[in-house]
């Protein structure tokens, strides 16, 4: 009982209302076997100014993205959170919304996820937007369950260059609902649009990332049509920064767009919260999961918005329910909100163009060494290399340096032991890429 703040007046009060004799008797229908039979092995307590040096000390061991020049990437990205972003969340009528329970006396928050789906509709091209899912490996997930729930096959085909971790969680997904899961094989770091002809037969979808995780650019176009020539639909898997350049999944076709909304003014934070987005064609409104934010006008003819397309909450009618997600990332779709707005179509297609030329100068600035990109074609602001320094030695010969990169790619892919990937976004100066370069050089020779 040591801590405890409770005296031992206090417990035997408490144990006499309840009729227990001793705080053994709550534990009694636990086996002695697996009971601890001593004290916990934890250092006696300290003064709260020894706890504030001791907690210092903890923290100045760690090393954070301020302090070190991150090349690291591959679904989470070290770009420029503009301070005003931090300023409006921390503003209390944000900071304390979790989600639109009463949905009529939150008209605020339900205007700012109204405009965070306007926004990602027209960033991706698609009819209409939800008001935003977990993160980007549920967001890939739940719109294979869409495919699944509109078409009734039971086939998903997913390209190999898709982000693993979305792959990962897409099965397990899949395994609840007794679907297969088919990973469509590269070609050159590609999905091979023949291949994926071939598999999406009574497939429900076909799921590819562009750019996909080497940050190779696929062929959009002959995709979607080998999907659709086999009934399939065509899910698009984007990164939203890269959107300000690309050509929107909207505009090839696709039936489903969704992605990480991390970039868009998240900080890294340790891996989350994060902030999935999903886009659909008209037609499959009614199998978009979570909320959906209408606008209307109240009995004085004044704009207001509604939750709609669902009774409240959608696990009431579990039988009929189009996913298991029933709320949404409101505090992240606010920030995504309050970034792409402040930024506009041009700060956008400005972030976008500094990481592409960026990662073009890590490129060329490593011709003639043996680290050379793994892969032919187009790319955009991540580089996947062949690597003669072992992964793990680069990264620690790095570190030293005060660089946080790159990514091992063999932990993913097997057959891609020895290579490694580099992403590169706005924050990084010509200084520090010709700065990485040299390092590399210097390894490499």
């Amino acid at each position: 009982m040591r801590f405890s703040p409770h005296t031992q007046e206090d417990r035997d009060a408490m144990l006499s209302v309840i009729g227990a004799r001793s705080v053994d008797d709550l534990f009694a229908d636990i086996p002695a076997s697996v009971r601890l039979d001593r004290p916990l092995d934890l250092p006696a307590g300290l003064p709260e100014m020894e706890v504030r040096r001791l907690l210092a000390g903890l923290a100045q061991q760690n090393r954070d993205t301020d302090q070190m020049v991150s090349f690291l990437g591959g679904g989470a990205y070290d770009r420029y959170v503009p301070s005003v972003v931090g300023e409006m969340l921390r503003r209390s009528e944000f900071y304390t919304s979790y989600t639109p329970y009463q949905a009529e006396i939150s008209q605020g928050t339900l205007q700012v996820i109204f405009e965070f789906q306007s926004l990602i509709a027209a960033l991706t091209g698609m009819d209409v937007a939800q008001a935003s899912l977990y993160d980007g490996a549920t967001a890939v997930a739940e719109a294979a369950m869409l495919a699944y729930g509109h078409t009734g096959r039971t086939r998903i085909v997913v390209a190999r260059s898709v982000d693993p971790q979305y792959r990962g969680v897409l099965r397990t997904y899949a395994e609840g609902h007794d679907l297969e899961v088919v990973e469509a094989p590269l070609r050159d770091g590609r999905a091979d649009p023949d291949e994926v002809r071939r598999l999406a037969e009574n497939a429900a979808c076909v799921i590819v990332q562009h750019p996909n995780f080497f940050g190779l650019l696929e062929e959009p176009q002959a995709l979607v049509e080998a999907a659709h020539a086999q009934g399939a639909l065509y899910i698009a898997v984007a990164d939203p920064v890269s959107l300000a350049v690309l050509r929107p999944p909207g505009e090839y076709g696709a039936d489903v767009a969704v992605g990480e909304g991390q970039p868009l003014g998240i900080s890294l934070s340790f891996g989350g919260p994060y902030l999935g987005f999903m886009g659909v064609k008209q037609e499959y409104l009614r199998r978009l999961p979570g909320r959906i934010v209408g606008e209307t006008t109240d009995h004085d003819g004044n704009r207001g918005y509604v939750l709609t397309f669902q009774t409240r909450e959608q696990h009431i009618r579990r039988e009929r329910a189009t996913s298991n997600i029933c709320t949404n990332q409101g505090l992240m779709a606010l920030a995504a909100t309050i970034y792409v707005s402040l930024l506009g179509p041009s700060g956008l297609r400005q972030a976008a163009a500094l990481s592409i030329e960026g990662a073009h100068r890590l490129a060329a600035g490593l011709e003639g060494t043996p680290l050379q990109p793994a892969f032919g074609g187009a790319f955009g602001f991540e580089v996947a290399l062949r690597s003669p320094v072992a992964p793990q030695a680069m990264q620690e010969a790095l570190l030293r340096e005060g660089f946080l990169g790159p990514l091992d790619l063999g932990r993913f892919y097997p057959e891609l032991a020895g290579h490694v990937l580099f992403s590169v976004t706005e924050r990084r100066t010509p200084e520090e890429i010709d700065h990485l370069v040299r390092e590399l050089r210097g390894m490499a020779s």
